[in-house]
């Protein structure tokens, strides 16, 4: 009885001495500890100038050359080559493929996210995968694809001709090729965002009496503004470079169906230099932009703020 009243004495001064034995284990040799901050500071530094490097190297080396090249010649040079008629013509034809992708993408991107996130349907899957294909499909070939769809050997031709509409090699086939590579930017900005924000004031909004459209614009599009804006950044972006697909689809029609890229590819494969740096600039320009939109409307999504 005695040794069992004892036993449990005897294991406490163990615990202890145990306890004060890892303390001392932790507490001893500061140098090794010293020496692993001085070590994570070494890594962080040059982890920290490896991408600087990299971004100097492939990103601000490359658009300060061609401002440098464009401006080669003098301003007169410049001015020449940017208000040209067939760089009116590219810049024109940029910005109406743009905004028609824009325009068709909105609608889609918010009504494909709404229906993924607040409705269960039949084939929710397959939507959400198709959506994804503009991504995995290759420009060049989802041009290709247009062209067998709707150029002379498809049997939509005929019809098409009829009705006097030109899809390939013409300024539809263009936009067509934009709106298919910009297809998923912005559904897929909103998709995350209205799945984390769940149903529960919709369906409280609609026990009030409010009507679809009073939810969408007072208590749906508040909480996706910023995502949505975000995602017509991208849109904007992607369409504005876009160059595979228009290239097949376009013909490159000089004048007519050529976009900013495509002009630049044939200044460039026309040896012409300075114009051709001095289109790519309006690219660069557009693109500094777009950037700084980005930016802004990416803080704004993850801080919440109201305004720009």
């Amino acid at each position: 009885m005695a040794e069992a009243v004892l036993s449990p004495v005897k294991q406490r001064p163990e615990k202890k001495r145990r306890t004060s034995s890892s303390d001392s284990a932790r507490t001893a040799r500061p140098d090794l500890i010293h020496e692993d901050g001085a070590g994570s500071k070494a890594v962080r530094l040059f982890l920290i100038g490896l991408s600087f490097l990299f971004i100097f190297v492939m990103m601000i080396l490359p658009l300060a050359t061609v401002i440098k090249e464009a401006l080669k010649q003098g301003w007169a040079a410049y001015q020449a080559a940017v208000t040209d008629e067939y760089t009116k013509s590219a810049i024109m034809l940029t910005l109406l493929a743009t905004f028609s992708a824009l325009a068709i993408n909105t609608v889609f991107g918010l009504f494909a996210a709404w229906a993924i996130t607040k409705f269960h349907f039949k084939g929710k899957k397959l939507l959400t995968t198709l959506i994804d294909i503009p991504v995995t499909v290759s420009p060049i070939i989802a041009g290709l694809i247009f062209v067998l769809v709707f150029g002379r050997q498809s049997f939509l031709y005929p019809y098409l001709k009829d009705a006097g509409i030109q899809i390939v090699y013409a300024v539809p086939g263009v936009i067509l090729a934009t709106v298919f590579v910009t297809f998923p930017f912005i559904s897929r900005e909103l998709i995350p965002v209205l799945e984390a924000q769940g149903t529960d004031e919709e369906e409280a909004a609609a026990l009030m009496g409010a009507s679809g459209w009073s939810i969408f614009t007072k208590v749906t599009f508040p909480h996706i503004k910023w995502a949505f804006l975000y995602g017509v950044v991208l849109c904007t972006a992607r369409a504005m470079g876009e160059f595979g697909a228009v290239s097949v689809l376009s013909g490159h029609l000089r004048g007519k169906t050529n976009t900013l890229p495509l002009y630049v590819e044939v200044l460039f494969q026309g040896f012409e230099w300075v114009p051709a740096f001095a289109v790519s600039s309006i690219l660069v320009i557009m693109a500094v932009v777009i950037l700084v939109a980005r930016n802004i409307f990416e803080h704004n999504a993850k801080t919440g703020s109201g305004g720009v």
